[in-house]
């Protein structure tokens, strides 16, 4: 039997340049039209123009490799609008935010509770920072998993990775994002302290 999986994709910022541009009354490419409307446009599609080339990586290859028993915490399917944005980009996303954090841990904490212990998260995010980590790690335990071929990467990058092993069928090889090894050659004695004490 296939491995059960499912795929967390860190989201893009909703208030950068790209974003700009969804905001602007006069613009009137497609995306920027239905999101300005009832009933919006998909979150999938919303953040793939945002976020550009590292956002349609993850999707695409989570889209491919998913093996779910259940929904991820927003499915990239939902509608959005500029009202949705705009709350988005109003909370920042940091671990120590209560406005991110409550909800997010509300989410993880029912999917863990459904998909089981045998089930693999997958993060398609940042893993060496403790924006997405300090809040999932806890929850998810070693079913927290990251691809291995993102260490040493930047965002574009990974994003290419993506589209090329979502196209090609060839999918990554996941590590523990408790394993040390995830904050790569540049941590600090500190990070690495602070993973070795979560262990």
């Amino acid at each position: 039997m296939p491995q059960r999986r499912i795929f967390l994709l860190s989201p893009a910022s909703s208030s950068g340049k790209r974003a700009a541009l969804l905001f602007n009354d006069r613009a009137e490419f497609d995306i920027a039209t239905r999101v300005r409307q009832e009933p919006g446009a998909t979150l999938g599609e919303v953040f793939s123009f945002l976020s550009g080339l590292y956002f349609r990586g993850k999707l695409a290859y989570a889209r491919e490799f998913q093996n779910p028993p259940t929904d991820g915490l927003y499915s990239p399917g939902t509608l959005v609008t500029l009202r949705d944005l705009e709350r988005f980009a109003a909370v920042p996303i940091d671990a120590e935010e209560s406005r991110y954090r409550y909800p997010l841990e509300r989410d993880a904490s029912k999917i863990a509770e459904r998909i089981g212990p045998r089930c693999q998260v997958v993060l398609l995010g940042s893993v060496a920072t403790g924006k997405y980590v300090d809040v999932l790690l806890p929850i998810f335990g070693d079913r927290l998993v990251f691809p291995m071929e993102f260490l040493g990467h930047g965002d574009m990058a990974r994003g290419g990775m993506l589209l090329k092993r979502a196209a090609s069928r060839d999918e990554l090889t996941y590590i523990p994002v408790s394993d040390p090894s995830r904050l790569g050659s540049r941590a600090t004695k500190k990070a690495r302290a602070e993973i070795d004490a979560r262990l």
